[in-house]
């Protein structure tokens, strides 16, 4: 009879890659009330045999009622459910300590454990509100095998204070059934027609009422789903059924959604001992950043972007990111990035007992291009590195939107002319060293452009002519000469852009000082009357 299943369980469509795939599906049955359990008694309080003297759960209002939304294993043990309404459980257990329900504080619980799952696999994805998905495939073996790595992931949450259940399977459907129905399995895809048809219904994933459904009419375990005809069931129970049924056994492609990109390149450093020390991290992330220099040769590239992932041992996860504004492979100059950045965020990291896992990801390249910088045919990267390499220890010490650069837009209105983009940004978008290009007016600018316009009151010999004097900023200036003027015109092409046109001058006053300023309007065609305003000042 278990021959008779396999063989129909896995059909020849079953797609390769469903045979070669790892799932690690990991089910947290008591996520919320562990959660006030480790802000009760601490971190390690189950690995400690402490408990809650009494049971815990927590209500939220559903229905119309204060219903419970989890319970701990206690109040489960009691004959309490998650759905019960609070007064019935406070009548069957006058001792139950009811809390408010946190989906906030929960789901902020889940982040942290997917950061934590990281050290397994970069491919980790949430599952609702109380489980993840791993995808280990062919990473199994550097933990000592699938059963080591399952046994591994399961002590660390013991001592972590949670309650888990953890399976192995081929499909992401079929691990979460058995971590939901027989924690610690590990299910090779030959064994798929053994494990499947005793597994209950509720186990495809299926909401409750289709579940009672199945039940009412006798379809309990999914063995009896095997010879039933697919039409009839998609008929009364909709396609969903037969959908994660298909799921379930391989036939249905099920993709994992990493939480995060998955960085192409990476390096790992495993400790004996955990550290703590700043030295000691950078001089780890400078071996990391050496290990990942072959590879960027080999690939003709370097790296823009750069993620230093560290693992603490109680589980919480420090992330350090630098950017580059020229493609780099240099370890030292890596070196120093990380130190700059490390330097910076040094009170707001918490080493606590220390990091177990350090991790250096390549999050984003760009093509290397080498230089010959001086006649011993030294390489490097060409004019402009000494300056890219300030911008990228700057930006990694204050953060990349704090050094800024100049880059022309596509306006002839001055405030609009130019933005202030990150460094890196800039150079990305212009192919070189930001300011290499020639600007898009000939006329002279002035070096300190004020971001508003600043109003003035200017005497002019005639009408649309140039200030005689002007009085700003509660001083008077007496102009010794002008030039001018230069007529900038309004974006009509934009909508709501009706503003009237500009009358440029550069005039210089009695003391030697030059000044930008502009008429706007005109004496003949504007209704309102003219205005100056001083708009920048020249060296």
């Amino acid at each position: 009879m278990t021959v008779v299943l396999s063989s129909v369980l896995i059909p020849q469509a079953m797609t390769q890659a469903s045979l070669t795939r790892r799932i690690l599906a990991i089910f947290f049955p008591f996520l919320p009330t562990d959660r006030i359990a480790r802000a009760r008694q601490g971190v390690s309080w189950r690995s400690r045999g402490h408990r809650d003297p009494v049971p815990v759960a927590c209500a939220a209002q559903s229905m119309g009622a204060l219903r419970l939304s989890a319970v701990d294993a206690r109040a489960l043990s009691l004959g309490l459910w998650p759905g019960q309404g609070a007064a019935e459980a406070r009548a069957m257990c006058p001792a139950l300590d009811i809390l408010a329900a946190d989906a906030a504080a929960d789901r902020c619980l889940l982040d942290a454990l997917a950061d934590w799952a990281d050290r397994y696999t970069p491919l980790v994805a949430l599952d609702g509100t109380d489980g993840l998905f791993l995808d280990i495939s062919g990473c199994a073996h550097l933990f000592g095998g699938e059963k080591a790595l399952l046994d591994d992931c399961l002590a660390r949450l013991f001592h972590l204070g949670l309650e888990a259940q953890a399976a192995i399977a081929p499909t992401p459907g079929l691990a979460w059934a058995l971590a939901r129905h027989g924690s610690g399995l590990i299910v090779r895809p030959e064994e798929i027609g053994e494990v499947i048809p005793a597994l209950p219904v509720s186990a495809l994933r299926l909401p409750d009422e289709e579940a009672q459904a199945l039940a009412r009419v006798g379809l309990k375990r999914i063995g009896d789903l095997v010879d039933a005809p697919r039409k009839p069931l998609a008929r009364r129970f909709g396609p969903r059924l037969l959908t994660r049924f298909d799921q379930m056994r391989g036939l249905e492609d099920e993709p994992v959604s990493p939480r995060r990109p998955v960085a192409e390149l990476t390096a790992e450093r495993r400790l004996v001992d955990a550290i703590s020390g700043s030295q000691a991290i950078i001089l780890l992330a400078r071996q990391l950043a050496e290990s990942l220099k072959p590879s960027l040769e080999r690939r003709g590239l370097g790296a823009l972007a750069l993620e230093l992932q560290l693992f603490r041992v109680d589980g919480a996860v420090a992330r350090l990111c630098v950017r580059a504004a020229r493609p780099l492979r240099d370890p030292g100059r890596i070196q120093a990035l990380v130190a700059e950045r490390l330097g910076a965020l040094h009170e707001e990291i918490d080493a606590g007992y220390g990091f177990e896992t350090l991790r250096l990801c390549v999050t984003a390249f760009g093509d290397f291009v080498s230089w010959q910088t001086d006649l011993a045919g030294g390489e490097g990267d060409g004019d402009g590195a000494s300056l890219a390499a300030l911008a990228d220890r700057l930006a990694a010490r204050l953060g990349a939107d704090r050094v800024l650069v100049a880059q022309p837009q596509a306006s002839h209105l001055p405030e609009r002319s130019v933005s202030l983009v990150p460094f890196a940004d800039a150079l990305s978008l212009s192919g070189g060293a930001p300011g290499d290009g020639e600007g898009g007016t000939a006329a002279p600018r002035p070096l300190r452009l004020f971001r508003h316009p600043e109003p003035v009151t200017a005497v002019a010999e005639v009408p649309e002519g140039p200030p005689v004097r002007f009085r700003w900023r509660r001083s008077h200036h007496q102009v010794l000469s002008a030039e001018g003027p230069e007529r900038i015109g309004a974006e009509w092409w934009i909508d709501g852009e009706a503003a009237p046109a500009r009358d440029y001058y550069r005039v210089e006053d009695e003391a030697g000082r030059r000044y930008w300023l502009f008429r706007e309007g005109l004496y003949e065609r504007d209704v309102m009357m003219p205005r100056w305003f001083m708009h920048g000042l020249f060296p």
